[in-house]
């Protein structure tokens, strides 16, 4: 008799009602798959429970966290697959130790963010937020005071050079700009040079952009990367875009200067202490946008997200190895391979 492969998603990706909040999450490809069960968590935690594991060898997670004690006890767990790329949710650690693989979307994300981050550009420069208030309050005669200006002949700084940061400069190639600056340590000079960007010092590029764009992830080296000592360096009319997690930037520091005027304006998707149920204090500042970590969302990009998860789920549903792992060293792990041998010799 078959063995079935239980694929379970959490709570967050449907209503209370039961129904799946989006439209195409790549659910076909686990339902019509020989051997596949595909169930969902009956509640959605900020953090997994341990018994909403039980029984489940792949979990398909959106937002809730995953930590040590998520995992115990939940010796049939083979995977969990992030619906994203950022894992800092994740104790990475902890499943490796507990022989779990933890694999991500790479790739599905990138068009989506990158568009988005295109459009704050725009936004920010042509000061879209501004100037559609002079309309709704009947102030049409004050639009001489709210000139914008164009992406031409202005330089891009990019904070981390993988697949979204990118597909940003690729985006932004028929915009006449300057030569993009990056910075990332881990990022060949060949790979940054083949597509007409440069490397730069993070205290050269903050100097010389007039957009700085954050793409890298939240991890210890980059926490608070961006502070005041940074944003100091930063010009009077240059703009910042978070579009990564919080934390990268420093709240305070910023807000101090966007207040202040000491530079032009942000855009920002992520924060500290996610999901905010009050207005954060840049809320009162006119030259912010806001977004609650979902300014990238889009049927498209969650349709390509949901494929590569529920790929990677069916991969190892047949012993094969997902793309996009971040712990490859459990396949040496002798617990994990007993875990994995029905499927393997299946596959």
């Amino acid at each position: 008799m078959k063995s079935t492969f239980r694929v379970a998603l959490t709570g967050d990706f449907h209503d209370a009602a039961g129904q799946l909040c989006y439209r195409d999450i790549g659910l076909s490809l686990l339902e019509g798959a020989d051997g596949i069960e595909v169930q969902r968590f009956a509640e959605h935690r900020p953090e997994i429970g341990p018994e909403q594991l039980h029984g489940i060898h792949g979990a398909i997670v959106l937002t809730p966290r995953v930590t040590a004690r998520s995992l115990a006890g939940n010796a049939d767990l083979l995977a969990i697959g992030r619906f994203g790329v950022g894992y800092d949710s994740v104790d990475v650690p902890a499943c490796t130790a507990a022989d779990v693989l933890l694999f991500i979307t790479a790739g599905a994300v990138d068009r989506s963010v990158a568009e988005a981050t295109v459009a704050w550009m725009l936004a920010l420069t042509h000061r879209v937020r501004s100037k559609d208030r002079l309309v709704r309050e009947g102030r049409w005669h004050e639009r001489n005071a709210y000139m914008g200006c164009e992406l031409r002949g202005r330089t891009l700084g990019v904070i981390g050079f993988g697949g979204i940061g990118r597909a940003v400069v690729r985006m932004l190639a028929p915009f006449g700009m300057n030569p993009p600056l990056v910075f990332d340590p881990f990022a060949p000079a060949e790979l940054v040079a083949s597509m007409g960007a440069r490397l730069a010092t993070l205290d050269e590029l903050l100097a010389q952009a007039d957009f700085v764009s954050i793409h890298c992830p939240l991890t210890e080296q980059t926490r608070n990367l961006v502070s005041s000592r940074e944003l100091a360096m930063m010009k009077r009319d240059a703009y910042l875009i978070n579009t990564a997690r919080g934390g990268i930037v420093d709240e305070e520091a910023l807000y101090a200067v966007l207040a202040e005027g000491r530079i032009a304006g942000a855009a920002l998707d992520c924060f500290l202490g996610e999901p905010l149920t009050a207005p954060p204090r840049f809320a009162e500042l006119e030259n912010v946008l806001l977004a609650p970590h979902a300014i990238a969302w889009t049927h498209e990009m969650f349709r390509d997200i949901g494929t590569a998860a529920c790929q990677g789920m069916l991969d190892l549903a047949r012993g094969k190895k997902p793309a996009g792992v971040i712990n490859p060293e459990v396949f040496e792990r002798p617990g994990f391979r007993r875990k994995w041998q029905q499927w393997t010799a299946r596959g």
